[in-house]
């Protein structure tokens, strides 16, 4: 007769109450966030509601009109345009791709971050052909390229993370945000030391606004950052350490949040939504909300929750470093709500975000009746 490898060695008598209950908590604790969410909650007022699923590994969402919603799914390697007037019912427009992070649409042309590789494809509505790669061989390891936006000139920006936890790159188009010429695709350095940002936003009269997710594996160093965009300037990686959180000459962060937790997604809170904020137009300040998708890198979980980001100037002058210019304040205002990556308002205000993992779920939060 066979032996059980386990009663061999005594597993199946010795494994305790105590030890089999931790073991359990670590694989709950692992899985629990990729799970359907099921105690979301959002501030007093405003209710979540779950409006479609199914959708893999979401990570960009774009609204190009009242009806019509464009999403990346990572892990289908698609491009989906999903119809809001028909319970978002979903019409493949790229496929064969290789784990599409972001988009950035014009008239005439797609832009499609993809694991490495920037392409762009001939617009006819709202058919896309003629793909033209535009860079291609940026090296991806822990983290790939990931959003790709634009400034008000036209130059795309092209956000692509570091391979690795720590280290020098050989590729300094890692760990770095990228101007990309949209035509030819030209492209360079725009800053350097950003070891994992996912998206940013360009604020008008401000400028660009960007997540940066810092290293793992030294206890409550670093913070999340949020930074301002200076051309040209370094932001710290990997030479940022506990006693040195800012070194010499690199720009400091304008907000920090819970470290390990992994601040990604940002939209900008326009003036006709319902959800709370500042009016950009009014001058006083802004909003933006973000995602905090959580990590593996921490005991307890963390994260996986949304943030109201409030910015307000300081009329500090004297100062060229982004973080005196502006009191930035950081709440929750959603909690539990799973693995939160792309964020989104659509043009009535109601604010979307999407799932990753849990069945790729794409969710609403608006103001309750």
């Amino acid at each position: 007769m066979a032996l059980n490898p386990a009663q061999g060695m005594g597993f199946g008598r010795h494994v305790t109450p105590t030890v089999a209950l931790l073991f359990f908590l670590l694989v709950a604790r692992e899985i629990y966030p990729y799970t359907e969410p099921l105690n979301a909650q959002a501030a007093e007022g405003y209710g979540i509601e779950k409006v479609a699923s199914g959708f893999g590994g979401p990570t960009c969402l774009t609204w190009v009109s009242e009806e019509l919603l464009i999403m990346c799914d990572r892990d289908g390697g698609r491009i989906l345009m999903l119809n809001a007037s028909d319970e978002f019912s979903e019409t493949a427009l790229i496929t064969g791709l290789d784990h599409p992070h972001g988009i950035h649409l014009t008239d005439d042309h797609m832009y499609v971050s993809e694991e490495g590789v920037l392409a762009k494809y001939q617009r006819s509505n709202w058919t896309f052909d003629q793909r033209t790669i535009l860079i291609e061989g940026v090296p991806s390891g822990n983290h790939q390229t990931n959003a790709i936006n634009a400034l008000p000139n036209g130059t795309l920006i092209w956000h692509s993370g570091s391979t690795c936890n720590v280290c020098e790159q050989a590729d300094e188009r890692n760990a770095a945000l990228l101007w990309v010429d949209a035509e030819t695709g030209e492209h360079g350095v725009l800053a350097s030391g950003v070891r994992n940002s996912f998206d940013g936003v360009w604020v008008e009269g401000v400028g660009y606004i960007f997540s940066d997710n810092g290293r793992d594996w030294e206890g409550d160093h670093p913070g999340e950052e949020l930074n301002m965009l200076i051309e040209g300037a370094a932001y710290g990686w990997p030479d940022d350490d506990p006693e040195h959180p800012v070194p010499e000459g690199t720009v400091a962060p304008v907000a920090t949040w819970t470290p390990h937790t992994s601040l990604n997604g940002l939209a900008l809170r326009p003036d006709a939504s319902p959800l709370p904020g500042l009016n950009a137009s009014e001058g006083q300040g802004f909003t933006l909300y973000g995602t905090v998708f959580g990590s593996w890198n921490t005991l307890l979980p963390q994260g996986h929750e949304i943030l109201r980001i409030d910015f307000v100037p300081t009329n500090d002058s004297a100062s060229t470093q982004p973080a005196d210019l502006w009191d930035v304040e950081m709440t929750r205002f959603a909690t539990d709500v799973g693995t939160p990556l792309p964020i989104t308002f659509a043009p009535d205000g109601t604010l979307y975000y999407a799932t990753f993992g849990g069945g790729g779920g794409l969710y609403q939060i608006t103001a309750e009746r």
